[in-house]
């Protein structure tokens, strides 16, 4: 059996045309929990033989070496330096923000410690060694103990701004095996609920992230895989670089079809097999006012959305949908979607 799907359907060139650089999200795109998600693993490794493929994660909890180690075991051909965290790019934000050798309060685990001694800085963790900033990332041993310790060092007297505060990323959730769990965005919150500021954010979708990657890898010309809107998609937008949504995680069909314009990707693959098929065409009839990927039509009648064809691939009915909502420049909540498009 062929590892690569063949469509019949009018095609562009796949989503890897005259890229140098594959940024891949890693939950929800190369693993769920500990085991790899179908096609990812072969894929990938089938994308690295063309160009360089790096591991770009919000996750704070691990360190490179143990995220390479990971993948490594579930088959991806992965060094350390192949591995950007967000901690790494916390810690280069931190860097132009305080001398080098502060004292810096760490509120979490390894994968943030490791990069702020790497840095140069010294770790503690208590205000009372009057830390020059906070830097804040998600591990699962986070608890009242360490946010209340950042919230005494960020504390100031009225009319002074504090010292710095930089966190990794501002996920609401992290996918784990059981499901969807508190992330860092959470345990930010109830520390700015206690001190009244933000922190600066280095992770997705902030860009500090990719800046990181481009300087590490030389090159711009990167194409972003994630599957999640608010993170992977919109930091690429922001990145000035093109995405791929995999509706392998979190965000599905009814997300996409929501998505405003800062967030909707430029190629949507069901798995990662698809990253080396032709990526299947829009066709659009302006005096039908409709889109037609493959056998599957879609068109907008005033503010109903009507399935013309649903053809025989719920992908590209997806696709057509997506573009006939998404050019009409109307809000989803205005609009009449049928649950086919959805479900």
């Amino acid at each position: 059996m062929a590892l690569f799907r063949q469509k019949t359907t009018p095609n562009g060139p796949s989503p890897l045309h005259s890229i140098d650089l594959v940024l891949a999200d890693l939950d929800g795109v190369v693993y769920k929990g500990p085991a790899a998600l179908p096609h990812a693993v072969e894929s990938l490794n089938a994308a690295a033989e063309s160009v360089r493929v790096a591991y770009i994660t919000n996750n704070a909890s691990r360190t490179d070496a143990t995220v390479a180690t990971h993948l490594s075991d579930l088959g991806l051909n992965v060094a350390p330096s192949d591995v950007v965290t967000s901690p790494q790019a916390a810690v280069t934000l931190l860097a132009e923000l305080v001398p080098a050798g502060s004292t810096v309060l760490v509120v979490g685990g390894d994968g943030l410690v490791v990069e702020v001694e790497r840095a140069g800085f010294t770790v503690t963790r208590s205000a009372d060694d009057a830390p020059a900033a906070v830097i804040q990332g998600f591990a699962p041993e986070v608890g009242w103990t360490q946010l209340a310790e950042a919230a005494f060092a960020l504390a100031a007297p009225e009319g002074e701004t504090g010292i710095p505060w930089v966190a990794t990323n501002t996920d609401w959730t992290i996918p784990v095996a059981r499901g969807l769990a508190p992330g860092n965005g959470t345990l930010v919150s109830a520390v700015h609920t206690a001190v009244g500021r933000l922190p600066v954010f280095a992770g997705k979708p902030e860009v500090a992230i990719f800046d990181e990657a481009f300087q590490r890898f030389g090159s711009r010309n990167a194409l972003m895989i994630g599957d999640r809107l608010d993170t992977d998609i919109l930091g690429a937008q922001r990145a000035g670089i093109r995405s791929v949504h995999v509706m392998t995680g979190v965000d599905r069909a009814k997300q996409l079809l929501a998505a405003d314009k800062t967030m909707r990707p430029d190629f949507i693959l069901g798995d990662l097999r698809e990253l080396h098929e032709p990526y299947p065409e829009s066709v659009v009839n302006a005096k039908e006012n409709s889109v037609r990927v493959g056998d599957a039509e879609v068109r907008m009648r005033s503010n109903v959305v009507e399935i013309v064809r649903h053809g025989d691939d719920k992908l590209n009915l997806l696709r057509a949908g997506c573009h006939v909502i998404w050019g009409s420049g109307l809000a989803i909540y205005g609009l009449e979607v049928p649950a086919e498009l959805y479900s």
